[in-house]
């Protein structure tokens, strides 16, 4: 027998024995209240009772229903709402990745009320109103995002500067990442971001006071501090080569000071000692120019500061050319320092020296300006038909060089 058949009995016995206790005994129940009173079996009485608990259930139960999630019960409830911002959100991002900016903005906006973290709704769709160039939009969501999320103030702010840069608003910029650094002075990004900046608008003061916190935070690469560093000092040596010392100092003063604040071990970098050198022969100190050099290449060879070397007309002429000719010995074959012998040889009024000098140069590497140079001297010395063969080969080291154009036969 299954187990329906047995609850069918079960439930027939027990109304069966209810009718019967019903039809011995019905029982009485009174309710009175004031000048109200029920009067009624207690069987109706219980069966009333029993009918209002059902009832009680039931409203429960629908109003459960109500307040339920499912789109098919409630449609409105908060957390469905935020299941279809999350949708959306997502297809926001994703149009986001792919570059559509205007389909982005407007999920994202849409979502953002409703979603469970409207911060990165608003901050892409910041972006999204950036790259549109819709600016004002792009700064209204900006300030939603703090509206919703205030604790986020640093990331809004971050968000901010990186859009300012973006657009060029490099002074807005500098703004908002001094706030910043003033309320997290150890924000590693936003010394980053600081340190760009300052770059773009060629502070180079300014960057030279935040060069040490950017070594000790580590905030860059060991190469990209360096490198930082030689671009800061080769700026600043260019703008006092720019300034204009007072009459009776030294016309290379200010170069001259700004050199001596260097920090020393940048001293002996290649490229600011040509930076320092090219400034001072700019103001007239060749000789300076010339002890600073040699000091350099005496303790690392570089060929830029050797072919400077070569420009340059030191205290003791003689002196540079037999110092020149002192580093040949260690690097014979080298093309920049053989054209700069044959200058200085030049300079010495050693013509046959200068020549070889310049030939072997020239054989060694086939250089535009030493091409030049030696067939200046050859001319000079008479020998105009080496002068012709030394400029023809120049010629046919350019000559590959130009567009193909129709010639006469």
């Amino acid at each position: 027998m299954s187990k329906s058949y047995v609850a069918i009995l079960l439930v027939v016995l027990v109304a069966a024995l209810l009718g019967m206790a019903i039809a011995q005994d019905p029982g009485y129940m009174l309710i009175a209240w004031r000048h109200f009173s029920i009067e009624t079996s207690i069987w109706v009485g219980l069966g009333f009772l029993l009918a209002f608990w059902l009832l009680l259930m039931l409203t429960r139960t629908l109003l459960r229903m109500l307040t339920a999630s499912g789109r098919r019960i409630n449609p409105w409830s908060r957390r469905n709402l935020q299941n279809r911002a999350n949708l959306l959100a997502t297809r926001g991002l994703l149009e986001f990745a792919e570059g559509h900016w205007q389909q982005s903005l407007r999920l994202l906006k849409r979502s953002a009320p409703h979603s469970e973290l409207p911060l990165i709704n608003y901050l892409a769709a910041a972006r999204a109103a950036n790259e549109l160039e819709d600016y004002p939009e792009c700064d209204a969501l900006l300030r939603e995002a703090y509206e919703t999320t205030p604790k986020a103030d640093v990331a809004i702010a971050v968000t901010q500067a990186q859009l300012q840069i973006a657009r060029g608003q490099l002074e807005q910029a500098l703004a908002t990442l001094t706030r910043l650094r003033k309320e997290h002075p150890k924000h590693l990004y936003a010394l980053k971001l600081l340190s760009q900046v300052y770059v773009r608008l060629e502070d180079w003061h300014s960057l030279l006071d935040l060069l040490p916190e950017l070594r000790r935070q580590k905030v860059l690469r060991e190469e990209d501090q360096q490198a930082l560093e030689r671009q800061v000092h080769v700026a600043l040596l260019a703008q006092a080569g720019q300034r204009t010392a007072s009459q009776d100092s030294d016309p290379a003063s200010l170069v001259i000071a700004a050199w001596e604040r260097m920090p020393k071990r940048l001293r002996e970098e290649p490229e600011l000692v040509e930076a320092y050198a090219l400034q001072l022969r700019t103001r007239g100190r060749d000789e300076l120019a010339e002890e600073v050099l040699r000091s350099a290449l005496q303790q690392q060879f570089n060929e830029r500061l050797v072919n400077l070397y070569g420009l340059l007309k030191g205290k003791d002429v003689a002196r540079q050319l037999v110092t020149a000719e002192q580093w040949l010995t260690q690097h014979p074959h080298n093309a920049s320092l053989l054209l700069a012998a044959g200058r200085l040889a030049q300079r010495n009024r050693l013509w046959g020296k200068a020549r070889d000098y310049l030939e072997a140069s020239f054989s060694s590497r086939r250089d535009i300006q030493t091409c030049a140079e030696l067939a200046r001297l050859q001319e000079r010395m008479g020998d105009k038909g080496a002068a012709e063969r030394t400029l023809r080969d120049g010629f046919e080291m350019i000559e590959g060089q130009l567009p193909t154009l129709p010639l006469p036969e």
